[in-house]
């Protein structure tokens, strides 16, 4: 079993190590945002990739997606993930 944690966990970091996909967990961390308020906020992230970063957190259940007409809003899926990167914040963002 642990073992198994242990390789989810490893799985977790890897999706988490890049920059931008960590920027846009951090964003989704204060509030649900679709692409396009995600985007304002993370102009230098295009939004072709952002689109591609958006989908590798979606398919590694880190972040929800919920349709309403034309847009989608992105959110944390889990409670664990806003744990960590609230911890990671806390360590590193504090003054």
């Amino acid at each position: 079993m642990l073992e198994t944690n242990l390789k989810e966990i490893a799985e977790l970091l890897k999706v988490l190590a890049n920059e931008n996909r960590l920027a846009i967990v951090c964003n989704l961390l204060e509030m649900e945002m679709t692409v396009s308020e995600l985007h304002k906020k993370l102009s230098h992230i295009s939004q072709p990739a952002l689109s591609q970063h958006l989908a590798v957190l979606k398919l590694n259940k880190i972040i929800d997606a919920k349709r309403s007409g034309l847009n989608i809003t992105y959110s944390i899926k889990d409670d664990k993930i806003s744990k960590i990167i609230q911890a990671l914040r806390d360590i590193y963002c504090s003054n």
